[in-house]
């Protein structure tokens, strides 16, 4: 199984930019998992407090300083460095609005200057306001093509600054590259930017005028559900809501690690593993669900795998559920490797490579131990509200038989250039 290589971060120097897999410490007292949601906790900077050279910084001022609609961009590093305070007041000074990687997901989700996730899974709205910026500051974010969206999602014409550890620019569209800490420059910028003028106005304004996006799941669409299976789209804007607030979500690779991303609210960066963009791989979702249980037992898992990715890590379905921790796992069942038979059967491959029968992943479940139910429509995830009723007990897994036809925006996109013309 392949997962797009522009997601990954495995590769990175461990330092402020991205990488994917984590979790954090724990209390000794896991709270209610049906608790509201906190405010996010800025985690205190893990690596060096390295400032910027004066050229770099001075450089930096220079772009912000003629900015009429600036874009804050965060990445991982920028969560790693404790700078999502610093980066909103920074963002307050500019008149800016802030999105995020995927893999930096609800650092700015308070905000209601936020576009969510800058890339592949951004909604059209963010996007559009996102090709808009005129001068984007990358804090602690590699910049890779699924974060710049093939190089599509940013006006050709804006000024691009990175602000990372690295020894020079990560990607060829940096105008501007600044070696230092994400939360010490920001902290530097805020200083130098705090004699100028007020802010530019417009960019906010007009934003608001326009409605800033209000995610996915404002967006209309034609339900697909049919034939005793059910509209991914449907199945996952409908979980949204009886997701546990307190979660780390659990993601491996495939085809289905759109709906998720589209719909489903990630309470921090640290309620997020991606073991498919991590591992350039499938079939460690399970796993890395056993390892969020284990590692954040104050928030409930919430592990989402396609039907080949379960079926490769089935083993560890059985310790996850021996674990005792609250997980609900859900099964993208469409009987198929998802993402090869969108993108490489049009091209010719043999369908039949891709392709199985339908596995019973509930009946599997109850055999090893777990609640489970097999979900076809929308009323069958009544068993996930029975599930919370009675304190959210061990592992409830969904085993949801969902229409194979309904391709992710994302795949979409890749898809497109071998399918046109």
């Amino acid at each position: 199984m392949f997962v797009p290589g522009d997601l990954a971060g495995a590769a990175v120097p461990a330092d402020e930019s991205e990488t994917a897999a984590r979790t954090g410490t724990a209390p000794d007292t896991p709270p209610d998992p049906a608790a509201d949601p906190v405010a996010p906790a800025y985690p205190a900077a893990a690596g060096p407090a390295v400032a910027a050279p004066p050229e770099d910084l001075a450089r930096a001022v220079a772009a912000l300083a003629g900015a009429r609609r600036p874009l804050l961009l965060a990445g991982l590093g920028a969560w790693r460095s404790g700078a999502g305070k610093i980066l909103l007041e920074l963002g307050d000074r500019l008149g800016a609005l802030y999105a995020t990687t995927v893999m930096a997901s609800g650092l700015f989700h308070d905000s209601p200057w936020s576009l969510g996730v800058c890339g592949g899974f951004a909604d059209p709205a963010a996007a559009a306001l996102a090709g808009e910026a005129d001068v984007i500051v990358a804090f602690g974010a590699r910049l890779d093509t699924f974060t710049l969206h093939g190089g599509r999602i940013l006006d050709p014409a804006a000024t691009v600054v990175q602000v990372d550890l690295t020894a020079g620019p990560t990607a060829e569209r940096v105008d501007v590259h600044v070696r230092g800490d994400a939360a010490v420059v920001a902290a530097q910028l805020l200083d130098a930017l705090a004699a100028p003028a007020p802010p530019p106005p417009g960019w906010r304004t007009g934003a608001t005028a326009r409605a800033l996006p209000a995610g996915w799941a404002a967006r209309p669409y034609e339900d697909a559900s049919a034939g005793g299976r059910i509209d991914p789209r449907t199945l996952t804007s409908a979980l949204a809501p009886l997701l546990p607030a307190q979660r780390t979500v659990v993601l491996d690779g495939g085809h289905f690690i759109g709906w998720p991303a589209m719909y489903w609210r990630i309470p921090d960066p640290a309620g997020l593993v991606f073991t498919g963009a991590a591992f350039q791989s499938i079939g460690l979702g399970l796993a890395g669900a056993v390892g969020a249980a284990v590692g954040r037992p104050d928030r409930t898992v919430v592990a989402a795998v396609g039907d080949g990715g379960a079926l490769m890590g089935l083993s560890e379905l059985d310790t996850l559920i021996r674990s005792g921790r609250p997980a609900l796992v859900v099964v993208y069942d469409d009987a198929a490797y998802g993402f090869e038979e969108h993108m490489y059967a049009p091209q010719g491959a043999d369908s039949a490579t891709m392709t199985f029968a339908d596995t019973d992943f509930a009946g599997v479940a109850r055999a090893l131990g777990a609640a489970a139910a097999t979900v076809r429509t929308v009323g069958d995830l009544d068993a996930v509200r029975s599930w919370r009723d009675r304190g959210s007990p061990g592992t409830l897994l969904l085993d949801c038989k969902v229409v194979s036809g309904v391709v992710a925006p994302y795949l979409a996109d890749l898809i497109a250039p071998h399918t046109d013309g």
